[in-house]
């Protein structure tokens, strides 16, 4: 097993089934020998895995199928799968990961259905396939080093579904339940086809977060359905690592999320700008600047850029709509790199003065005088303020800049 420890993003531009989403980690590295030898040591049969590479529309992946024989077998209650699962030469915490996967799903069903959750039988042949499914897809974020999970918003289609108790609505109800009960994203979806399915649905439910994460891509994998679609019919899996885990070697830097708004006015006075700038920072802004721009017919504007804490995004905002001509704002989160900052005393040929520095980790990377300081001394001692910077940047590398 890999040691490196993961995050995954998966794009499910096109939905996701568990079969896609075991592509997808086969596609990106999990090895179905290892698949292979846990499914030959447990009590399921009348199965055959079919793992094929597949090329569509240009794009090149893997694909991923169940094949069942026929067989007649009772259906199954929870208790019984979970009993099943516990037989399975897979670790402790894989066996709770694909229980606890499989409970939601029955959970689902019961509430569906209008049972209790050990009413819920689940037919043989559906029981094989989500095992496996759910065993591969386990074992493949154990050996990929997978520890955190990210989805897309899912396409939310329309139409019907064969099932064994005939045709069901677009998403299926088991699915729909899962994936409310965690308040899943959707995106409005024309095509009339079923592009998530009850298994794919749980894993969402059990491990995945609903939101884009800053991440460098270092691997990607592509798991294929069986559907034709106007596109490539595939679920990406995006692994790599948080940017936050990313660090500079010997260096420490600081990181934290903040607001960025941004608008355009072109009626404002600059009187009327110097008053806002003063109010957002007042209201919390970190930082408020103006940068001259030409917008349509060639008219002089000015863009205003506010940082500000993610809280107060909102609130500032709202001061922008109210108290300038601008029609509408827009808001981003960014994540920020910063340097550590602070004030130092120093002797300098005028006396004690503070001045700024910047560091990274324990090595100071900068230092500059502070105006303030600065301009008291000359000031005080009625000096240039431009000698008064020169003494302090020299008594600055004397002190500070040695290394």
């Amino acid at each position: 097993m890999h040691t490196a420890q993961k995050i995954a993003y998966l794009d499910c531009h096109s939905g996701i089934s568990g079969s896609m989403l075991l592509a997808a980690l086969l596609d990106a590295g999990f090895s179905l020998d290892t698949l292979h030898q846990v499914l030959e040591a447990s009590p399921l049969h009348g199965y055959q895995l079919q793992y094929d590479t597949f090329l569509e529309k240009g794009m090149c992946g893997s694909c991923f199928s169940i094949l069942l024989e026929e067989q007649k077998q009772p259906a199954h209650s929870l208790s019984d799968i979970i009993a099943l699962f516990q037989i399975f030469a897979i670790s402790p915490h894989a066996c709770d990961t694909a229980v606890t996967i499989f409970q939601r799903l029955a959970e689902a069903e019961a509430t569906v259905q209008g049972i209790d959750v050990e009413a819920v039988h689940f037919e043989a042949a559906d029981v094989v396939k989500t095992i496996i499914t759910l065993v591969g897809a386990v074992l493949g974020m154990g050996e990929l080093g997978i520890t955190q999970f990210y989805a897309s918003a899912l396409p939310l289609t329309n139409g019907h579904v064969q099932t064994s108790r005939g045709l069901l609505p677009v998403p299926a109800p088991v699915t729909l339940e899962l994936l409310r009960r965690v308040g899943a994203s959707w995106k409005p979806c024309a095509i009339e086809e079923e592009l998530v399915t009850p298994t794919g649905a749980a894993i969402l439910a059990s491990l995945a977060r609903f939101e884009t994460p800053a991440m460098a891509i270092e691997r990607v994998g592509y798991g294929f359905g069986r559907h034709r679609l106007p596109w490539p019919n595939c679920v990406r899996l995006c692994l790599g690592k948080a940017l936050s885990e990313i660090s500079v070697p010997d260096e420490e830097v600081d990181t934290d999320w903040v607001a960025v708004i941004e608008s355009h006015i072109d009626n404002m006075s600059g009187e009327l700008l110097g008053d806002l700038m003063e109010r957002l920072f007042n209201a919390g802004a970190l930082d408020v600047s103006y940068t001259p721009i030409q917008m349509k017919k060639n008219r002089p504007a000015t863009l205003v850029t506010i940082i500000c804490p993610p809280e107060d995004g909102e609130w500032l905002a709202l001061i922008l709509l109210r108290e300038t001509s601008t029609l509408g704002v827009r808001i981003q989160q960014v994540q920020r790199r910063k340097a550590q900052r602070a004030q130092e005393l120093i002797a300098t040929g005028l006396g004690p003065m503070l001045v700024k520095v910047k560091r990274l980790g324990s090595r100071i990377v900068g230092a500059t005088p502070e105006y303030e300081e600065c301009q008291r001394i000359a000031r005080e001692q009625d000096i240039p303020l431009a000698d008064v910077y020169e003494v302090v940047r020299q008594a600055i590398q004397v002190a500070l800049m040695r290394e």
